[in-house]
C-alpha cells in the first residue's frame, strides 16, 4: 500500500508546533519537585531516556496508524489489531489517564485561583471555592465549543511561552552552581511515571496523520522534532528551578514534594523578588488551563463517542459534568493530590496506553495479520519486548512507590 500523498498536505512546521504544545503544560509544574532529590544530572539522564522511549513508542503508534487508510483512534486501533477486549482495555485506560490529569489540573488551578485572589485583592478564599469557581469556567468554554477554546488556547500559549522565557532569561543570575551539584542516583526513579506523561503527544497522531495526508517521512520527522523541544524546554527548566530552590529547609523542593506543591510555589518562595514571582505566578497559570483546556476537550469528545451521548443540549452539559465534576470531588478530598495524579497518570495510564499497547499492536499487525507499511523501529521482534519490558518496569515502579509512600 503506498501511503505518500500526491500532493503535499498540511504543514510539517504546524504538526510539530502541534506536538510540542500537546507535551509541554501543567507536568512542568511537577517535575523539578520530583526530580529534586535526585539532583539535576541524574534527572537530565532520565529525561533524555524518557524521550527516547515514548518517541520509540509513539513511532510504533504511527507505524500502526498507517496500516489503514482511514482515520483511526487509538481505541479503534486496539479493536482493529488486538480484538474487543484489547479495545475495552484502552477505552478504561485512556478513562483513567483522562481522570488523573483533570485531577491534577483541577487541584493545581485550585491553588492558583486562591494564591491569585490573596496577591492581589488579599482576600482568602476556601479551598472548595476555587476549584468549583475554575471548573465551572472551563465547563463554560467546552460548552462553547472547539472554536471559542482553540481562540482562548492560542493566546494562552503566547503567554505561556512568554513568561518562560522571561523566567529563564531573569532568572538565570539567581542560579546557584552548587545546588547543580547534588546527586543521588537511588531516587531517580520517584520522578520516571511523571517524565513519561510530560511526552505523551500520542493521542494526537491519528489527527495528525490525517493533516499531513499520511505522509510518512513529514510525520516521522514532526514526531521526532516536536518531543525534542520539549525536552530541551524541560531541560533549561529544571536547571533553572534545581538551580535556586534549595534541596532541604523551609521553602524547599522537598517541602513541596512533601505538601503537594508546584515547582513555582518553592521557586518565588526562595527568589523573594516581586517581579520574579509574578511571573512565575502568571507562567504557573498559562501551564495548568493551556492543559486544562486541551485535556478537558478531548476527554468530552472521549465520553461522547465511548458513552454514545450526543454533544447538543442536556447530553452536551452531561458530558461536561462527566468530565469535570468527578475530578472536583476528588481535589476536595484529597486537596495536595496534583503531584500523586500526575505520578498516576504516567506510572499507570500513559504507561499502558502509550507504551505496552502500541507494541502489542504492532506485534498483532506485523506477524499475526501480515499488515504492510512502513517501519520506524528497528530490532523486530527484540525491540518490540524492549518496549514492553520497559513499560512493565515502570508500571511495577509505581505499583512499588502507590504502596511505600
Amino acid at each position: 500500500m503506498n501511503h505518500q500523498p500526491l500532493a503535499m498536505k498540511g504543514s510539517t512546521v504546524g504538526a510539530i508546533l502541534l506536538i510540542s504544545g500537546c507535551c509541554i503544560g501543567a507536568g512542568m509544574l511537577g517535575l523539578p519537585v520530583l526530580s529534586a532529590q535526585a539532583g539535576y544530572i541524574p534527572s537530565s539522564l532520565m529525561f533524555i531516556a524518557c524521550w527516547l522511549f515514548m518517541l520509540c513508542t509513539g513511532l510504533l503508534l504511527l507505524e500502526a496508524n498507517l496500516w489503514f487508510k482511514e482515520d483511526v483512534h487509538v481505541v479503534s486501533l486496539a479493536d482493529r489489531t488486538l480484538g474487543k477486549l484489547g479495545k475495552s482495555i484502552s477505552w478504561f485506560v485512556f478513562a483513567f489517564l483522562f481522570y488523573s490529569l483533570m485531577v491534577a489540573y483541577v487541584t493545581g488551578s485550585d491553588e492558583l485561583f486562591i494564591d491569585f485572589f490573596e496577591a492581589f485583592f488579599a482576600i482568602s478564599l476556601p479551598h472548595w471555592l476555587g476549584g468549583l469557581a475554575m471548573i465551572m469556567l472551563f465547563a463554560l468554554m467546552i460548552y462553547m465549543g472547539t472554536g471559542a477554546v482553540d481562540k482562548l488556547n492560542r493566546l494562552l500559549m503566547l503567554g505561556l511561552l512568554l513568561t518562560y522565557v522571561l523566567l529563564i532569561m531573569m532568572g538565570n543570575s539567581h542560579i546557584e552552581t552548587k545546588l547543580l551539584e547534588h546527586q543521588d542516583w537511588s531516587a531517580g526513579y520517584l520522578v520516571i511515571p511523571a517524565m513519561i506523561v510530560s511526552f505523551g503527544f500520542h493521542n494526537l497522531i491519528p489527527s495528525l496523520a490525517h493533516y499531513l495526508g499520511k505522509d510518512s517521512q513529514r510525520l516521522k520527522t514532526s514526531l521526532i522534532i516536536g518531543s525534542f523541544i520539549p525536552l530541551v524546554i524541560y531541560l533549561l527548566w529544571q536547571r533553572l528551578t534545581l538551580g535556586i530552590v534549595p534541596l532541604e529547609g523551609q521553602g524547599s523542593l522537598e517541602a513541596a514534594w512533601n505538601e503537594g506543591q508546584m515547582a513555582t510555589h518553592a521557586l518565588k518562595t526562595a527568589v523573594g523578588v516581586s517581579w520574579i514571582v509574578d511571573i512565575a505566578q502568571f507562567f504557573a497559570f498559562f501551564a495548568i488551563v493551556t492543559s486544562f483546556l486541551g485535556v478537558s476537550l478531548s476527554f468530552v469528545d472521549f465520553l461522547a463517542d465511548g458513552l454514545g451521548i450526543p454533544k447538543k443540549g442536556f447530553g452536551k452539559v452531561l458530558l461536561c459534568a462527566l468530565a469535570l465534576l468527578p475530578p472536583y470531588i476528588f481535589s476536595l478530598i484529597y486537596p495536595g493530590a496534583f503531584l500523586m495524579a500526575l505520578n498516576y497518570a504516567g506510572g499507570f495510564g500513559a504507561v499502558i496506553i502509550f507504551g505496552i499497547l502500541p507494541a502489542l499492536m504492532v506485534w498483532s499487525g506485523r506477524y499475526n495479520k501480515g499488515l504492510k507499511g512502513p517501519q520506524f523501529i528497528p530490532g523486530g521482534k527484540i525491540m518490540l519486548v524492549l518496549v514492553m519490558l520497559c513499560s512493565l518496569g515502570v508500571l511495577l515502579l509505581q505499583v512499588y512507590q502507590t504502596i511505600n509512600y
